[in-house]
């Protein structure tokens, strides 16, 4: 009888290489994937060049050691008088109350010619502006309120229909002073205003740690680091991976630190994750500039022509301010981009020849659109682009998360400014913008390493080295309101 299989053949045996036998260099010591050694490079690829971002800070300031938990310093106040008017009276005659200086900083309105208050007396001159038009007028009084009573050399109709009576927004300015034959002398004296402001430094700290048997163990990989140590003990390359990153929490910190207020200083003094409730922030670059600086929004590269008008409004402020010369500008790529367009833009040919603007007809110069500096009026900027804020692991990645709220760049003035210390009690002339760090006869915090545990020179029992970073310091923005931070 026939006997059918359903049984399908199997094939003949033949020798084969499993992945289970061997050893897996990709995925640990289970398995072995390659069936031969692999061409080893032992050689760590650099895939994101120097990562640090140090190095902002010590171009445009300076370092200083401080011995208190507080620096304050004051800054002298407007040479000239100028005022904001909120109320006014009639068409013959008025009187006014000045509520506010040229910046809009709020005057004292009682008792005259004390500090805070206004500094306009008996006898000024004075220039009265609204939107509609512009008057002189003379100071006939200014009662223990504060209240000045003027009278025009001509006419306050020419101001509104009601003179400056309510008048919120009128500007006025002391330009001199009249007397008549025969009269006494000034009543009352003005003396120099300032204003005083103050930072506290904080305390950062970094630790890292290795078991002391991986401390002795070498690798199959040569390892860098950002300061140039090399080998193939991976914890040389760990430890100096981490001072790194610390000495650019050292930057970031100064840059984008803020202090508390409000509920938020009383909410980190009850919670529970800090060690301490005396966490108050400092203030830092951002804060300074946002709270006593200059923003703009201007010059995206949209358009060359409206950029070139947006940077001259930049210009203007800086008029109305202490028109520093010499400015360093520190942007991002985009921004940096747009202002070499609004350059170049300004090249044309003319009649004669070629233009080469603002680059005083170097072609050179003109032609080499990564330029580093240029003037325009009677300033001189020094642009530069700034990594922190085009890096994907630091600033580059939140503004490209709020793009409305992105930081573009800061200007930043260079040179010294003239400020009164109230520690030292003296006149000193320092950087607009300079750390200051913890730092006394018997200990220096402005950058303390230190190593503990067992490996090396022994200073515990614990089977391990740890090292230790630590700082103290805090930034000071003097004369903020010559800087401009570029939304």
């Amino acid at each position: 009888m026939a006997i059918t299989s359903n049984v399908a053949p199997a094939a003949a045996p033949n020798k084969q290489t499993l992945a289970s036998a061997y050893i897996d260099f990709t995925t640990g010591v289970d398995g072995w994937a390659q069936q031969y050694l692999p061409d080893l490079m032992e050689k760590e690829a650099e895939i994101f060049g120097n990562r640090t971002i140090s190095g902002f800070l010590s171009q445009v300031g300076a370092e200083e050691s401080m011995t208190a938990d507080q620096v304050v310093w004051s800054e002298q106040s407007r040479l000239h008088l100028s005022y904001t008017v909120t109320t006014g009276g009639t068409t013959t005659g008025a009187t006014m109350i000045v509520t506010h200086d040229a910046d809009g900083q709020a005057v004292a309105t009682a008792a005259p010619f004390t500090d805070g208050n206004h500094g306009i007396r008996p006898g000024d001159m004075l220039i009265v502006s609204d939107a509609s038009a512009t008057c002189k007028a003379f100071v006939t009084g200014v009662d223990a309120t504060g209240e000045v009573s003027v009278q025009p050399y001509g006419n306050f109709a020419t101001l509104t229909n009601a003179g400056i009576a309510d008048a919120a927004g009128v500007k006025v300015l002391v330009f001199g002073s009249e007397y008549a034959k025969g009269e006494t002398g000034r009543v009352g004296a003005n003396k120099p205003n300032f204003k005083s402001y103050d930072n506290k430094p904080i305390i950062l700290k970094d630790k890292y740690e290795i078991s002391g048997s991986d401390a002795s163990q070498i690798g199959w990989v040569e390892v860098s680091g950002e300061d140039g140590q090399n080998g193939y003990m991976w914890y040389l390359k760990a430890e100096g991976d981490t001072r790194a990153r610390f000495t650019d929490y050292l930057e970031m910190s100064m840059i984008e630190a803020e202090k508390a207020t409000g509920q938020g200083l009383t909410d980190l003094a009850a919670a529970s994750v800090v060690e301490s409730s005396a966490i108050t922030g400092t203030e830092g670059l951002f804060a300074a500039i946002s709270a006593r600086g200059n923003e703009t929004t201007g010059v995206t590269g949209v358009n060359a022509a409206t950029d070139l008008a947006e940077f001259d409004a930049i210009l203007a402020e800086f008029d109305k301010n202490g028109a520093i010369e010499e400015n360093m500008m520190f942007v991002n790529r985009a921004t940096a981009l747009a202002i070499d367009d609004m350059l170049a833009s300004m090249n044309s040919y003319g009649a004669g020849g070629t233009s080469y603007g603002v680059f005083e007809n170097d072609e050179n110069m003109a032609l080499n659109l990564g330029f580093s500096g240029f003037r325009r009026g009677s300033y001189d900027f020094y642009k530069s682009d700034w990594k922190y804020l085009n890096d994907q692991s630091t600033r580059g990645l939140i503004n490209s998360t709020d793009t409305v709220n992105a930081i573009r760049g800061v200007f930043i003035p260079a040179g010294v400014s003239s400020v009164y210390d109230q520690n030292l009690g003296k006149n000193l002339k320092r950087p607009f913008l300079h750390v200051r760090y913890r730092a006394s006869a018997t200990d220096n915090r402005k950058l303390k390493t230190w190593t503990t545990g067992s490996v090396g020179a022994v200073t515990s029992d614990l089977d391990a080295m740890e090292v230790h970073y630590l700082s103290e310091r805090c930034l000071v923005t003097q004369g903020a309101n010559n800087f401009m931070l570029m939304n």
